[in-house]
């Protein structure tokens, strides 16, 4: 095969896997927004949407209800779009996940970090939480990060906390509280959208920045 027709073969593999890429990440995002969308009104009324790339969806209610004051939603798909940045992120274990952002009424009086070191958004917060000179330690099979002399007291919140977070997932990447916004942060996988409903969940959430808002 002539060089030429090398170079075209190549050309047309990567100009069809980008297309294949960016349609499958658009499709699989906009079908978890769907979804959402039976239990948002739950948060508030009024969303702005937009795509940032083929990889990432941002939603923002920007005038929430109840115990949440502002939501920002986050679909993060593996980048698909470009082979190499797919066998990278393969390699790195990066997953598609939902991050959630919520500022509360108030903000918490206790910071600390929860991570699943296996996953890729795990590991970069604990990283963040060595540079910020915070102590980590186990905790039910993840890291826990705080403050030196408050893991007890953050292990005593997760407790409070159990409930909500049980049912909005069986597991996290990351669970983060701060004093500032956004003051509860939250990566998990994407729910079983045909298995579950989307009202349940964001009750839980709201139920969740109750409780959050209410730390000691």
């Amino acid at each position: 095969m002539e060089p030429k027709t090398i170079l075209v073969v190549v050309v047309a593999v990567v100009m069809l896997w980008f297309a294949m890429g960016v349609i499958y990440n658009i499709r699989r995002g906009e079908r978890l927004l769907r979804w959402a969308q039976g239990g948002l009104p739950l948060v508030g009324e009024r969303t702005t949407f937009r795509w940032l790339g083929s990889s990432v969806a941002e939603l923002v209610i920007a005038q929430g209800k109840g115990a949440i004051r502002r939501l920002e939603l986050l679909v993060v798909l593996a980048p698909r779009d470009l082979v190499w940045n797919w066998v990278i992120a393969f390699l790195r274990g990066r997953k598609d996940i939902l991050i959630l952002r919520l500022d509360l009424a108030g903000p918490p009086r206790l910071a600390f970090d929860l991570a699943d070191p296996q996953t890729w958004t795990g590991r970069m917060i604990l990283q963040d939480a060595r540079g910020r000179e915070w102590q980590i330690q186990e905790y039910q099979g993840q890291e826990l990060a705080a403050a030196s002399g408050h893991h007890k007291l953050a292990a005593s919140q997760l407790e409070r906390l159990h409930e909500p977070l049980a049912r909005l997932s069986p597991r996290f990447a990351r669970i983060s509280l701060r004093r500032e916004t956004p003051h509860l942060e939250l990566h998990l996988p994407f729910p079983d959208t045909p298995g579950s409903r989307a009202d349940e969940f964001f009750t839980a959430l709201q139920a969740l920045a109750r409780k959050a808002n209410q730390s000691d």
